[in-house]
């Protein structure tokens, strides 16, 4: 059987190794035209093949959406010292298991873009940071890193081209603040796992206060494709403004979970009844999360119609995010689902800034207090102020992600509140504690 399952409506670009073990090699990786991309990069000028990725419209895979080829361009063009391309792998967001799969079955295709992206921007040397729990995807890059250096595709005067670039894997300790792009800087260099206030931006001042570019590997992987075959190759498929496939990793309550590889734009609800089978246990669907735990839920009604690309979803009130789509049938316990998703933002909380230290604590205990049928009408109140109060008042987001799902409950799922609480039909969410 094909890995684990297939489906004719994908377009297997990213994943056309998965279920192949010959792939996670070097030799395997060639054999479907693996670095013939880093070949032709290194024969382009710098300028050149960031305009490429520019031209493709690729943007990045983590989360937010950010045009890589911008992104690139803003590394200095006259370096003054050693220059970084870190790739973060720390996929730590619930519902996500995207990279986790790339790096397992495809592990040169993100070095070798890697390559390609130091080469464009300069960079001398390039750090993957893995999530620590991610022990066997590790080993896997670990291997692809040694095949490459032996090859020469890696390290000093890569394929007699004069270019130095070295590969280093480094192991985080399971931190999910560490896949915030300063926290991992942090994290990578020995110190605290903590985000840092810009400015300065990574690319003025990043890892080890040198200028650094941190990619996701979802993105990093599109670059291989991209260089060899050209930007409106890659436009081919999505959007105007959210263009090439995309991976979507389906959880929850469906047939057929799994990682599906699909076009920017494909509707949503084919994405659930067709791909995934549809709700499993001849159920209804109740609420989706489109983009991993930190996104605002969308309830059935939302979905309908709607194209899973970046600015149909932002339209529709949440985020596509890292498109790790989280879906939950009518027998749902909402409030359970909700008070899991703050539970663990509260667990992963640095403890850096205030608001995030003790707001995600705050509304962890009045959500249980809730589950357990102890709630109040004035509870609701109190998790509505404090989702105003640590939204948008810290130096990273993730206080905002404790607060999207909460919002959201409460502004969608009344029921939920006069069953649990009573007298709160109609909940109005105030200013300042926006769902998206």
């Amino acid at each position: 059987m094909a890995y684990p399952y297939t489906h004719e409506r994908e377009i297997r670009v990213l994943s056309r190794g998965f279920g192949d073990p010959a792939t996670r090699t070097l030799d395997g990786w060639r054999k479907l035209g693996g670095y013939e991309a880093l070949e032709k990069a290194l024969g382009m000028d710098r300028e050149e093949l960031i305009e490429e990725v520019k031209s493709s419209g690729l943007r990045g895979r983590g989360g937010a959406g950010f045009p890589t080829g911008v992104k690139w361009s803003f590394m200095p063009k006259e370096p003054k010292g050693p220059q970084y391309l870190l790739i973060n792998a720390d996929e730590s967001e619930p519902g996500a298991f995207k990279d986790r799969e790339l790096m397992r079955w495809t592990p040169h295709q993100m070095i070798e873009g890697a390559l390609i992206g130091a080469y464009a921007m300069r960079a001398q040397h390039v750090y993957i940071y893995v999530r620590g729990e991610f022990f066997e995807p590790a080993q896997i890059v670990g291997r692809a890193i040694e095949e490459a250096y032996a090859a020469g595709l890696a390290g000093k005067n890569i394929l007699d081209k004069g270019v130095d670039i070295e590969v280093t894997l480094h192991l985080g300790a399971g931190a999910y603040i560490c896949g915030e792009e300063t926290a991992l800087m942090n994290s990578l260099e020995g110190r605290r796992g903590q985000p840092r206030i810009k400015p300065p931006f990574p690319a003025v001042s990043g890892a080890f206060a040198k200028p650094t570019t941190i990619n996701n590997v979802e993105t990093l992987c599109a670059i291989p494709h991209i260089v060899k075959n050209g930007g409106a190759w890659f436009r081919q498929w999505g959007t105007e403004k959210s263009p090439g496939t995309k991976m979507f990793n389906v959880s929850g309550h469906v047939v057929r979970r799994g990682n599906y590889e699909l076009a920017l734009g494909f509707p949503m609800d084919d994405l659930i009844y067709d791909m995934c089978g549809g709700i499993r246990d001849g159920r209804k669907l109740k609420a989706v999360i489109p983009g991993g735990s930190s996104v605002p839920i969308l309830t059935a009604q939302e979905i309908e119609g709607l194209a899973a690309d970046y600015e149909s979803v932002a339209q529709a009130g949440s985020m596509l995010g890292t498109a790790s789509v989280i879906v939950m049938d009518d027998q749902t316990n909402m409030v359970r689902q909700v008070r899991r998703m703050v539970e663990f933002y509260a667990h992963e909380s640095c403890g850096q800034c205030t608001p995030c230290r003790e707001g995600t604590a705050w509304m962890a205990q009045i959500l249980r207090r809730i589950e357990a049928g102890q709630g109040t009408p004035e509870d609701v109140d109190t998790l509505l102020g404090v989702c105003k109060n640590v939204t948008g008042t810290t130096i990273c987001v993730l206080s905002d992600s404790a607060a999207a799902p909460v919002l959201s409950w409460i502004q969608k799922f009344p029921e939920d509140i006069d069953r649990l609480v009573g007298g709160r039909r109609g909940v109005q969410i105030p200013a300042g504690a926006a769902t998206a």
